[in-house]
């Protein structure tokens, strides 16, 4: 991807196309701190009018004003309310926003929710602001706004941790902060009431400087996700480095957006690896190298026979293995069973799924290439929960069908007293990704 400061501009398009309300802004950041201040080049930035701040803020919230300033986690909407700002504090704003973009705060959130269930944005809208706030507050050449809340001001109040805030940035990331004051509670008629720290925390904010709006239908794929952070991380190191003691990063944090590889990326390369059809080698009929040779050499000469190779006969065979008596909830078992539909389609293998707890409850067989899905796929399984688990009966079972690889769906909450000479891989929901794997792999389904 070409940078777009070094991109050459076309003359056949507008300049105006390239003015927003943000230029002065970033001019004056790419000034003071070149590389840091250029990451606002890699983010889209958009002029709204006032009517639409609002609907973007009802959409959010129907009591707050809107900010001067917005964020999507991609573009940076500035309403008519940014051009009365001072310059400084225009570039307090940019700054801080084009960080939220650059740590992936918006997109973050939209994970935590899916993760937790529920998760307050206000709260963590916070979070974040006091992190931002804290990397840019070292700056002279930039205003943040009145009363901006920092991560030592933040741990020493609500936390009760006294710590300063080169420290509290290398220690803190966005959702250990964030975990660490949502202290709501559920109430009787539906919903959460703040805790002494969410409350405390809450009134520690303004309102008109709630400026993450993530929309709800833009959480990434996991694949795309993971590459976007680790571009992010790569140009945010890449900066803070060249500026040095420039740089808007008072040190390069914590928060700094990490690259887990998806789960679903995983699972399919492991599988795949073990499943993809193997050639076997066949004494009736030569290599085409021996072949080639053979002409070159002559009829006089007599080479050593080099045999030929054919495609394997066997279909690869997948074992899955479920146990019932886990906790998986619907969702993550709807994309497990997307996943492995899609793996045994692609190529061509077998399935045999296994469902049991302290035995065998239930085998069915799928032939290679017929779709998993309907009538007792993986979709199909109901869920008992609360029994006991003993992974022996059910390995032994799926080692009778002589697979190439199996994968055992589980919390990993039982013994398994027998070791299969086949790959396994431990499918374990997040809750239970620190339960030991007695073999094989493990891999966290996030």
């Amino acid at each position: 991807m070409v940078d777009p400061a070094c991109a050459p501009i076309d003359p056949e398009v507008p300049f105006a196309l390239f003015q927003h309300r943000g230029t002065r802004a970033i001019q004056r950041m790419v000034e003071y701190a070149p590389s840091t201040g250029g990451l606002a080049l890699w983010v889209q930035h958009q002029d709204v009018s006032d009517d639409d701040a609002q609907r973007i803020e009802r959409g959010a919230s129907s009591k707050a004003p809107a900010p001067p300033v917005t964020t999507d986690g991609y573009t940076i909407r500035y309403s008519a309310a940014f051009d009365a700002l001072p310059l400084p504090e225009q570039v307090g704003w940019v700054a801080h926003e084009v960080l939220h973009i650059a740590l992936r705060h918006a997109q973050r959130f939209l994970d935590l929710q899916h993760r937790l269930g529920d998760a307050d944005l206000q709260l963590f809208n916070l979070c974040a602001d006091a992190i931002v706030n804290s990397t840019l507050d070292h700056l002279s050449w930039l205003q943040l706004p009145a009363k901006a809340v920092t991560i030592d001001q933040l741990l020493a109040a609500e936390v009760g941790m006294q710590k300063n805030v080169e420290a509290a940035l290398l220690e803190w990331d966005v959702e250990r902060l964030y975990r660490a004051i949502d202290d709501r509670r559920p109430q009787e008629r539906g919903g959460k009431r703040d805790g002494p720290r969410a409350a405390s925390v809450r009134a520690l904010g303004r309102t008109d400087q709630a400026d993450l709006k993530p929309a709800a239908d833009t959480r990434e794929a996991p694949e795309k996700g993971a590459e976007q952070a680790r571009e992010w991380s790569e140009r945010i190191a890449r900066a803070h480095a060249n500026d040095g003691e420039f740089s808007m990063l008072r040190t390069l944090i914590a928060d700094v957006p990490s690259t887990h590889t998806p789960w679903e990326q995983v699972l399919r390369t492991q599988l795949a690896r073990s499943l993809a059809p193997k050639r076997d080698i066949s004494w009736s009929r030569p290599s085409r190298s021996y072949l080639a040779n053979q002409g070159r050499a002559g009829s006089s000469r007599r080479m050593p026979w080099e045999p030929g190779f054919s495609s394997s006969k066997a279909s690869p065979r997948l074992v899955v293995i479920v146990d019932v008596s886990g906790s998986i909830d619907d969702t993550l078992m709807q994309r497990f069973a997307c996943e492995v539909e899609a793996i045994v389609r692609r190529l061509e293998a077998a399935l045999v799924l296994v469902i049991g707890d302290e035995q065998v409850q239930q085998v069915t067989r799928f032939e290679p290439a017929r779709a998993v899905r309907g009538g007792s796929g993986l979709r199909d399984i109901v869920f008992q929960g609360g029994g006991g688990t003993d992974f022996t009966p059910l390995l032994e079972e799926a080692d009778g069908h002589r697979p190439d690889i199996g994968v055992v769906l589980t919390d990993l909450d039982g013994p398994a007293y027998f070791r299969p000479r086949w790959p396994v891989i431990w499918a374990v929901p997040e809750a239970h990704g620190a339960a030991h794997a007695p073999f094989g792999r493990k891999l966290v389904l996030r």
